[in-house]
């Protein structure tokens, strides 16, 4: 007589008779399954504690981008940029064609282009700061990377641009400047110095933006 086992694989039965052949059988079929499910729980617990492991670390670096994004005063650049001469270079707007040209003015040098959306978004918060900053003797200065003029002049018209732009198809200065996210923006002093840098799309409204300006707007 053979009993089958319930808990078991399919093919396993146990044999009634503990001293008969088919009993031998039956404890060479259990031991065969033995190293596969050993080596089953040995891959599964590696697997368990590499998820243990790279679990944190992977929340850890996805909060570290999220508030880089969404906080302001995360995307600044490099503090050791203050104080450094502003790189000089060749454009083309009313009144001066070299940045130089505008020694005596607080400079906002805004790097942007007609297809970045987050460009978009600050393009109205920039035609009020140029309001509010020219009389005091600030300007806003966006250098385009368009390689489309035609579609760089639409997204002047298109969203009313108020401050002076130029279209550098050659990229030159802001790869010279070490701009590779649009937009990124740096805050000149009126002796041509580089004074801060914020990357990603500003509220140009907000007290702290403006307080930084101001103090660059009241030196001499």
């Amino acid at each position: 007589m053979i009993l089958a086992i319930v808990n078991g694989p399919a093919s396993q039965v146990k044999p009634a008779n503990p001293h008969s052949q088919e009993w031998l059988c039956y404890l060479n079929q259990i031991a065969s399954h033995e190293p596969r499910r050993s080596g089953y729980y040995i891959v599964v617990g590696a697997k368990t504690l590499k998820h243990k492991i790279l679990g944190p670390i992977g929340l850890c670096i996805a909060a570290f981008l999220i508030i880089a994004f969404f906080f302001p005063s995360y995307r600044q650049g490099e503090a050791s940029l203050a104080g450094r001469k502003a790189k000089d270079f060749q454009m083309q707007i009313p009144g001066a064609s070299h940045l130089s040209d505008l020694r005596g003015k607080v400079v906002i040098l805004n790097f942007w282009a007609s297809w970045c959306p987050p460009c978009l978004e600050e393009t109205q918060s920039l035609n009020q700061l140029q309001q509010a900053i020219g009389p005091k003797g600030g300007v806003v200065l966006g250098i385009s990377v368009d390689d489309d003029n035609e579609a760089y002049k639409k997204f002047l018209v298109d969203n009313h641009v108020i401050f002076p732009t130029y279209d550098d198809t050659t990229k030159k200065t802001a790869t010279d400047y070490g701009t590779s996210m649009f937009p990124e923006t740096y805050f000149i002093d009126r002796e041509g110095r580089l004074a801060r840098k914020v990357v990603g799309p500003q509220d140009w409204q907000s007290p702290e933006i403006m307080q930084s300006i101001e103090v660059l707007l009241k030196r001499n």
